[in-house]
């Protein structure tokens, strides 16, 4: 009998996909391994909040683990998986050194869901009101999630961009990084132009890009258009909205901030145009591939854009200067050839890039490869296995002594 195929997920969070690209994103990876015979366990540190998903009914063991306690070590080398998946690389440096210990032989994958270190350098270089250079990018946070995709036998990766920037800018092999963006399809009912008002943004709060860019629309992107279009509604939906994202509500001024949607499709689906002036970011938007889903423009930064449409026609504009982008956003509101074309370059793009059948069946084939072929993979990988036995030297021993603090 063929031993079953089994695959660890460790988050950093319990997903949460009405919340978050990132948590649509673990669904749609439990749902790929699902569909090629994976038994999957998704195990958490945190706690399971009120609007995560429940993954049991996906049928999905669920498992809540300790930091520092090798408890884990147990319950891993008992469930001995396939494949680790290691949501986010904080969560490899915490457990990475414990999975290749009880389980030396089982696959180590990274979802980096976005490059982490060129998302803060970015944001730095928006706090000190410059441009970003390529030199911001070699911080503290690059070396570490540097060397735990290093550590790592692949890295999936949603944009090319960031795959082009590993290997130009860190030198990481090409045999470690596989290209898997987020799986999205146009939706089945769209609304027409006619069905529509207002401009629309959303985003979790709790991402730092979304509460700066809802800042932006506030102070100098809706003052202008707002001039050029004052009946037109600004609509802000969003997860987790802080006290200062609140205190954006300005009724008088037309903007509106709206909250949690209980159904993001819906809204930006009645919505006529996306706006999401995006000053800092990585890997590929959500917001924006939603926006292609139900058919709606959209006008965004060059950031906003990075990677996301290939050679492709963006589904309306991509403007960085807050004049051309309220200009714009005037266009695609008020021209209705202008917006229906935009929306066909949108699903142009989702036709080609995005669905699922694009890359599953070589995303099967690579793990499988490695899968097969690991010891070979890993040698090939010198580097890897030198940070490999460093982090163990140095983080187990630290792990042990908080464990026994806490035991006292």
């Amino acid at each position: 009998m063929l031993k079953s195929k089994t695959l660890l997920i460790i988050g950093f969070v319990w997903p949460e996909p009405k919340s978050s690209a990132a948590g649509s994103r673990m669904i749609q990876l439990i749902d790929l391994f699902q569909a090629n015979d994976y038994e999957i366990t998704f195990a958490c540190t945190a706690q399971n909040l009120e609007f995560s998903e429940d993954i049991s009914v996906l049928g999905v063991t669920a498992k809540t683990i300790e930091l520092n306690s090798s408890s884990f070590d147990d319950f891993v080398k008992e469930l001995n998986p396939t494949i680790v998946l290691f949501d986010r690389f904080m969560v490899e440096e915490q457990f990475g050194w414990r999975v290749s210990e009880s389980c030396p032989n089982t696959l180590k994958m990274l979802d980096t869901e976005d490059l982490h270190c060129l998302r803060q350098a970015r944001q730095l270089a928006v706090k000190e009101n410059r441009e970003f250079t390529y030199e911001d990018l070699f911080s503290d946070v690059a070396k570490r999630e540097i060397a735990s995709i290093l550590r790592c036998d692949l890295s999936l990766m949603v944009s090319e961009f960031e795959i082009e920037l590993l290997q130009k800018q860190f030198n990481v092999s090409k045999d470690l990084l596989f290209y898997l963006p987020i799986f999205a399809e146009r939706l089945n009912e769209i609304s027409s132009i006619a069905e529509r008002n207002d401009f629309i943004f959303i985003g979790n709060f709790l991402h730092e890009p979304n509460w700066d860019c809802v800042k932006y629309l506030s102070e100098i992107i809706w003052p202008l258009l707002n001039k050029k279009l004052p009946d037109a509604k600004m609509l802000i939906y969003g997860a987790y909205p802080s006290q200062k994202v609140l205190e954006l509500h300005k009724p008088k001024q037309n903007f509106y901030i709206k909250g949690r949607a209980d159904d993001a499709l819906e809204v930006i689906k009645n919505a006529k145009v996306v706006l999401a002036p995006i000053r800092f970011g990585a890997g590929i938007k959500g917001k924006l591939l939603e926006a292609m889903q139900c058919g709606t423009p959209s006008i965004t930064s060059s950031i906003g854009a990075e990677a996301m449409a290939g050679d492709f026609e963006w589904n309306g504009f991509v403007k960085d200067n807050p004049n051309e982008f309220v200009d714009a956003a005037v266009q695609l509101y008020e021209d209705e050839n202008l917006w229906k074309q935009a929306q066909e370059n949108g699903f142009e793009i989702l036709d080609k890039r995005y669905r699922k059948s694009l890359f599953e069946k070589y995303f099967i084939v690579e793990i499988n490869s490695l899968s097969d072929n690991l010891k070979q993979h890993r040698n090939k990988n010198f580097i890897g296995l030198i940070l490999q036995h460093h982090l163990v030297s140095s983080t187990k021993y630290m792990s042990k002594w908080i464990e026994e603090k806490n035991k006292k």
